[in-house]
C-alpha cells in the first residue's frame, strides 16, 4: 500500500501540471475560435464551450496541485461556481442578442 501511494505522490504533480496545460491549450484554441468565427452566435459558442473545459481541466490540476484539502474543497466550490454560471450566462447573452433582432449568419461565409 506504502508503494502505491509513493508512485501516486511521484506521479501526482506529473499529471497536474498536464491537465494544467491542456486546460490552458484548450483556452487559447477557444480564443482563436472566438477571433476566427464569422458571426456572434458561433463566436459566443466557441467561447462558452472551451471556457467551462478549459476551467474544468485546470482547476483538476490544480486539485492534484494543492497541498491540502482546504484548498481542494475551495477549489471544487470554484468548478462549481464556474460550470453552473458558464453556461447560465451564455445563454442569456445568447437570448438577449436573439430578443434584440440579431439574426445568425445563414449560408453567407
Amino acid at each position: 500500500m506504502t508503494l502505491v501511494l509513493e508512485y501516486w505522490e511521484a506521479f501526482r504533480p506529473a499529471l497536474g501540471s498536464a491537465l494544467l496545460l491542456v486546460g490552458a491549450v484548450l483556452a487559447l484554441i477557444g480564443t482563436i475560435g472566438v477571433l476566427r468565427f464569422p458571426d456572434f452566435y458561433t463566436r459566443l459558442h466557441a467561447a462558452s464551450v472551451t471556457d467551462t473545459a478549459a476551467a474544468t481541466l485546470a482547476i483538476a490540476g490544480m486539485m492534484l496541485l494543492a497541498p491540502s484539502m482546504a484548498i481542494m474543497f475551495k477549489l471544487v466550490v470554484v468548478w462549481r461556481f464556474l460550470f453552473l454560471t458558464g453556461p447560465t450566462s451564455s445563454h442569456a447573452v445568447a437570448n438577449a442578442a436573439h430578443t434584440a433582432g440579431l439574426q445568425p449568419l445563414i449560408g453567407r461565409m
